[in-house]
């Protein structure tokens, strides 16, 4: 099977990460992998190991930020027997495990700074010692990386290294949120209800107003969210068909009454003494703008945002900053 058949897409931005990984997976070169939670980096991740002349080793993933700070090291290098309290047998570590395949580091923007000092020392010299340990291990493993965090802004507050920064992103690749690539919904869902169906529970079937309503979603979960909705609908619906008005409240489109933002009346300019406050009247206008959308709205943050053309998530942030509540809240 063409380990390339896992990413399910046929929009032009799945295209070129498809591409992408058939370029660099020939290769040694560490690879970045960007994107929003949800978007299917370790899938990608997982991808160019099958391609790579590594395929017949492991791939070895490791989250770096479901690891406490005080046991990535080990879970990293290993340990030898009686190296700190509890270790009562010698352990192999993530790069030992991966020796002569791939380590994958998700996650890689929540490593703790003194970690992330070590593991640039292992990218550099290519050498490492288990915790507790003085024999150096040889590390032959190829490095592929991947954060849904904005690395540079890190860089800039001071919680990731530059240097490490530079060694990790040799070959990024950015995989595209799912609300830009809506073409590709019919199969990822076509795809994961199959695969549900393949353990003996009937696949709904999906009329095409429901399908064009899913379409127009966002997508804040991206395709984890997709498959936690197509299994809830195989769950519900097994066997039957399934319409719009079947669907969780947030996928179902809005009323035709609520599709445009009305901005009939004019936003109020706050009181100025002879000068403009750009900043003040751009903030009184984004308060007054999200406001309406609630109104219209009935107060539900969902629907304001998808009114308003953003995430929920982000809309609600900027509620918090603006001291603005909603129903769901």
């Amino acid at each position: 099977m063409d380990p390339l058949a896992q990413l399910i897409g046929i929009s032009p931005a799945m295209l070129q990460v498809k591409d992408l990984i058939t370029q660099v997976a020939q290769t040694d070169a560490s690879v970045l992998i960007l994107g929003e939670s949800g978007t299917g980096k370790e899938v990608v991740a997982q991808c160019i190991h099958q391609c790579s002349l590594r395929n017949a080793y492991g791939f070895v993933p490791l989250n770096c930020g479901a690891i406490p700070a005080e046991l990535l090291e080990s879970e990293l290098f290993g340990h030898e027997k009686g190296a700190f309290t509890g270790a009562i047998t010698a352990r192999k570590g993530r790069f030992e495990l991966a020796e002569g395949g791939t380590l994958f580091l998700d996650e890689i923007g929540d490593m703790p700074l003194p970690m992330q000092v070590k593991l640039l020392r292992v990218l550099q010299e290519r050498v490492y010692e288990r915790v507790g340990g003085n024999k150096s291990l040889s590390a032959d493993v190829r490095i592929i990386a991947a954060t849904h965090r904005d690395l540079p802004i890190r860089i800039d507050e001071g919680s990731f290294r530059e240097d490490l920064y530079y060694r990790l992103n040799v070959f990024p690749i950015e995989l595209p949120a799912l609300r830009a690539r809506t073409e590709d919904v019919p199969l990822l869902l076509e795809a994961k209800l199959k695969k549900l169906s393949e353990n003996g529970r009937a696949a709904p079937e999906l009329t095409p107003e429901t399908m064009d309503a899913l379409r127009s979603y966002d997508w804040p979960g991206n395709v984890r969210e997709l498959g936690n909705l197509a299994e809830r609908l195989s769950i519900l619906y097994a066997g039957k068909t399934v319409t719009v008005d079947m669907l969780p409240q947030q996928y179902q489109p809005i009323e035709t009454t609520h599709t445009k933002l009305d901005m009939s009346e004019q936003v109020d300019m706050p009181g100025f003494d002879g000068s403009l406050d750009l900043k003040q009247y751009l903030h009184e206008m984004e308060k007054q703008i999200i406001q309406r959308a609630l109104q219209q709205s009935d107060g539900v943050v969902s629907q304001a945002a998808r009114l308003l053309r953003m995430n929920r998530t982000t809309l609600i942030e900027k509620m918090r900053k603006l001291r603005i509540r909603g129903e769901d809240e």
